[in-house]
């Protein structure tokens, strides 16, 4: 049955059928994601943003006000990313406008898709064609061409929400045109595969239609070369996109009349620019190498809070490793264990990761890195089938550290976290497991020795650039410590050898040395007779970790 006129329960329904639409979608438009650097994935960052709205109306009243209040609220304070920013300022657009007509009919559904469209473009400096921008402004445009400007009979809201969906479409079909890199990835644009799933959500609700199905797991798989050129829907200015290290968000409670001021300031120090919001509270996003200034713009005119800052540079790096890791380890039961008072559950991967963490008497091991965090539920559900009634958590990943803290309080079982950062940290910290203590007193020993431990880490440089250490070009070997690139040359073991010596002091004693993916035994064989050399009374162990793109992970203690 057709319903012309959605009020508020309705409204409620076209969000939770949007909700599982982009759920069900989610891999599918994570993998036409075509930007540099994952900065979350497009279809994870619009599933999350809309999970907050769903949270948002559990405890809204029931009336269409009370619903579009939280459907604006709930996105903005719920956005993640530059795709979930920019989904935030259109639903907050639609949201507004249903709210003023008192329900959504067909002409509604027009203005609605107006306000969407004016403010997605308002919420960056210097729009983009051929991303979800071009998708909401087309499909406007063709709901507004279906309503009679002559003052006829006003159209149904199917034939609006009809109009629009296929004038989207087709625009989506033709980002390819607009932007070469969806052209040479072979692929459209993510965002706004993801937008058109509202359409759909909407023909749902009021005319009974199926939701679209996933039509194949396999999807298309963009050219990774492709990513280093695509500037998504931000600001470009004088910005290679590849060259901004760091995501910056924020909540940012300032007047609304300072806001262009403060976006033409972001445009001189980044990318990726989104700002949206309204009545005092804006959710701010940027790209860029200058944290500093980022926040200090915020500063100037106001108060920004919730402050998260993202290294993109390392996301791009463990992308694949981390992707591969999972589909390896999808499908494979772990062997049984003996039950023990604590138990150890490790993030991480890697073949020989693996197999010295199960070595050294982790029980459980979660499949993650930096830019594919596993959830809450997925350590939830690894400490759950870890047999020991306390279990020691080691995230091995900064960004992880804040998802581990909240396992304590979903399982009756007690879990301590050791804030461990990396791989080579965890390592330490598995030393001073003892099974039969408990878990604080393992916490405690276990935390000790992993802050002992200097980490660092080579990879190679995807793209020419600069750091503090010298001028980087493409394929260069990048030695990285906790505080940046410490060491930049042609030669991996020269390089690994520069990141020692900026590492070492007299105090320390023992070297692990983990060989990744493009270690080599001539390689190892030179840093190991580097050291023997220089630092006699160093120990190094040297183990086989298997990690791709990171040739060798380095922990001093």
């Amino acid at each position: 049955m057709t319903t012309e006129r959605l009020g508020a329960n309705e409204l409620r329904r076209v969000v939770g059928a949007f909700r599982d639409a982009l759920r069900s979608h989610q891999a599918l438009v994570n993998r036409l994601n075509v930007y540099p650097v994952p900065d979350g994935d497009t279809g994870t960052n619009m599933a999350l943003t809309i999970e907050s709205v769903v949270g948002e109306l559990e405890g809204a009243g029931p009336d269409l006000a009370a619903t579009c209040r939280a459907v604006s609220h709930g996105s903005l304070m719920g956005a993640r990313g530059n795709s979930g920013v920019l989904l935030s300022g259109i639903l907050r657009g639609i949201a507004v406008t249903v709210a003023e007509a008192g329900g959504l009919d067909g002409p509604t559904l027009a203005r609605a898709l107006r306000a969407a469209c004016d403010g997605a473009y308002a919420a960056v400096p210097r729009p983009v064609e051929g991303t979800i921008l071009t998708v909401i402004r087309e499909a406007a445009e063709a709901a507004e061409a279906a309503v009679d400007p002559t003052g006829g009979a006003a159209p149904s809201l199917v034939a609006v929400a009809e109009a629009a969906h296929a004038q989207g479409h087709d625009a989506l079909a033709r980002t390819p045109e607009m932007l070469p890199v969806l052209a040479q990835a072979g692929v459209v644009d993510a965002g706004g595969t993801g937008l058109l799933l509202l359409l759909d959500a909407v023909l749902h609700v009021a005319d009974g239609r199926p939701l679209p199905e996933v039509t194949g797991d396999d999807g298309p798989e963009p050219d990774l070369d492709a990513r280093r050129d695509h500037a998504d829907a931000g600001d470009h200015d004088d910005h290679d996109v590849g060259d901004l290290r760091y995501e910056v968000m924020y909540f940012l409670e300032a007047p609304d009349e300072t806001i262009s001021a403060f976006k033409k300031v972001w445009g001189g120090i980044g990318d990726s620019i989104v700002v949206v919001g309204g009545d005092g509270i804006w959710n701010c996003h940027i790209h860029t190498n200058d944290i500093g200034a980022s926040i200090e713009a915020a500063v100037d005119i106001g108060r920004p809070r919730e402050i998260r800052v993202t290294d993109l540079l390392e996301q791009v790096e463990e992308e694949r490793w981390v992707r591969e890791g999972a589909a390896a380890a999808a499908g494979v039961s772990p062997p049984p264990v003996e039950p023990v008072p604590t138990a150890v559950v490790a993030v991480g991967t890697g073949d020989g990761v693996g197999r010295i963490f199960t070595a050294m008497g982790v029980q459980r091991l979660v499949t993650g890195g930096q830019s594919m965090n596993p959830s809450t539920q997925q350590l939830v559900e690894a400490v759950e089938a870890a047999a020991a009634d306390e279990v020691v958590l080691l995230p091995n990943n900064k960004n992880i550290i804040p998802v581990a803290e909240q396992v304590d309080e979903l399982t009756t079982k007690t879990v301590r976290v050791v804030a461990t950062r990396g791989i080579a940290e965890g390592f330490a910290a598995l030393i001073c497991y003892d099974p039969e203590a408990t878990a604080d007193s393992n916490a405690a020993a276990m935390g000790e020795a992993a802050a002992a431990v200097v980490a660092g880490e080579v990879t190679q440089a995807v793209r020419k650039s600069t750091c503090d250490a010298g001028p980087i070009a493409e394929g260069d070997w990048l030695g990285i410590a906790r505080d940046g690139i410490r060491a930049v040359g042609p030669d991996l073991a020269g390089v690994t050898c520069d990141l020692l010596a900026a590492l070492l002091t007299d105090d320390h004693e023992i070297i692990t040395l983990i060989e990744g993916e493009g270690a080599s035994a001539a390689s190892t064989r030179r840093i190991t007779e580097w050291l023997g050399e220089t630092h006699p009374d160093i120990e190094a162990e040297v183990h086989h970790g298997g990690q791709p793109l990171y040739p060798y992970y380095l922990g001093i203690e």
